[in-house]
Order: C-alpha cells, then sequence, then structure tokens
C-alpha cells in the first residue's frame, strides 16, 4: 500500500518571534539540529511510509534545499511545496501534490518533532482499517466552560481527548473532505473537523503526552529535556 506523509511547516511562527527568536520555529536547533529535521527523520524511518510532501513557507523551499535536503539524505522527500496563510491552506496544498496512487494520507505538524515512530505505525494501521485516525492522549485537567470568566458547566473529564498528529486518512476521503470546507468557506481546528462533516466516523488512536507542538521558546526546553531524558533511559524509537 502506497502511503504518503503530508509535513505541514509552513508558519510564521508569530509566538516565537514576539519573544525575539530571528529564526523560524521550524529552523530553531534542537540537540544540534533544526526542529524540522528531527521531524522529518521519524517518517523517513517509518518503512510504511513510501513518500513525504513537505510544505513550507513560500520562498523558503531553496533555503531548504540547499542546506537541509542534502544534508540529511532525505530519500523520501519527493515534493516541496509553498504554504498559504493559514494551516488548511497549506495542507491543501501539500494534499494536491500528492501521488494519485497514495492510498493513504499521513498529516502531520512539521513542528511535532518528538513523535515517536511506533505511534505513526498505530495511526496508520488503524486507518487503514477504519478510514480515518488521529493520534491524541486524554485529558488529565478538569475542564470548565466558561462565558465571560463566569463558569458555565464542566465537562465530563472521561469523554475529553487532546488531539495531536499525526491525523491519517484515506485518501479519497480527506480530499473529499477538504473540497467541501473550500466550497462552503469552512475552516477548521484541524483535519478531522473536515471529515467530521462528511459524517464519517473517526478512530482515536493513544498518542504520547511527550508528542508536544513547539510553539514557545518554554516548548524548545521541554522537547530538549525529554531528548535527554531518552538518550540517557536509551529509549527506543527517539
Amino acid at each position: 500500500m502506497n502511503i504518503t506523509a503530508v509535513i505541514v511547516s509552513a508558519g510564521s511562527g508569530k509566538r516565537m518571534k514576539s519573544l525575539g527568536e530571528k529564526l523560524k520555529k521550524q529552523y530553531l536547533p534542537l540537540a544540534n539540529q533544526p526542529v524540522l529535521v528531527h521531524t522529518l527523520k521519524k517518517f523517513e524511518g517509518v518503512k510504511e511510509i513510501s513518500e513525504i510532501i513537505l510544505v513550507l513557507p513560500a520562498g523558503e523551499i531553496d533555503y531548504f534545499k540547499k542546506y537541509w535536503l542534502k544534508k540529511y539524505n532525505f530519500l523520501k522527500i519527493k515534493k516541496i511545496v509553498s504554504g498559504g496563510s493559514r494551516r488548511q491552506i497549506s495542507v491543501s496544498k501539500g494534499l494536491n501534490a500528492v501521488s494519485k496512487d497514495s492510498k493513504l494520507i499521513v498529516i502531520h505538524d512539521g513542528v511535532r518533532p518528538l513523535v515517536r515512530k511506533e505511534v505513526i505505525k498505530r495511526a496508520i494501521k488503524s486507518a487503514s482499517k477504519y478510514g480515518a485516525s488521529v493520534v491524541a492522549v486524554p485529558v488529565k485537567e478538569t475542564i470548565k466552560t466558561a462565558k465571560n470568566k463566569w463558569v458555565k458547566t464542566t465537562l465530563k473529564r472521561e469523554d475529553l481527548w487532546s488531539v495531536q498528529t499525526p491525523q491519517v486518512f484515506n485518501h479519497d476521503l480527506i480530499k473529499k473532505a477538504y473540497l467541501k470546507a473550500k466550497e462552503t468557506g469552512f475552516c477548521a481546528n484541524d483535519d478531522a473537523q473536515l471529515v467530521e462533516r462528511l459524517g464519517k466516523k473517526i478512530k482515536l488512536v493513544l498518542g504520547d503526552y511527550e508528542n508536544i507542538k513547539i510553539t514557545t521558546p518554554r516548548d524548545l526546553i521541554t522537547a530538549e529535556e525529554i531528548l535527554k531524558k531518552r538518550l540517557k533511559t536509551k529509549i527506543k524509537d527517539s
């Protein structure tokens, strides 16, 4: 089965820049390598994935090719495309570059470098059976809804999950979901929400609390600590 990973890394990193970082977050050093390189290495190492479509900010494709593509010998990156002003647009452009013979599409945030290969494989296995799967972890905290900072209600914690990436879908299903969103002008919080609008059930796959998204400098520090811990304890699939 041909499986494509769409790695989305076209964000501007406004929160990082507001705190004084000059480099975009996907290029910030993490254990002596750019955050994005860590992410791409994980997907290169998953044998089930046959191709990678990388989505970068407009104007940065040549930069990536010059400094990182050849240096790390990414053989599965078949196409690099420029993204858009929003994540949904960027994913859509990535989907348009996917090979027609691909059966499953794995969508992942380029700034989630700590994803484990076993989690990626679990999501792929689940999606191959159910057609749509998303990685998530149970919410630990109590969640309340509020209006004007006044509590309205307390949600049932055992029913709540914090959704991550990768999110894996049947090729035709996710293409159909994105087409409908474009036609109706709908903007979603994640890829799965677009599939939900088609009435398709989505299977949750247990993720990893360490699969954090690098958004702030504190996240980068946390990621460094996690990598050091994995190295120290010799945890495989790091």
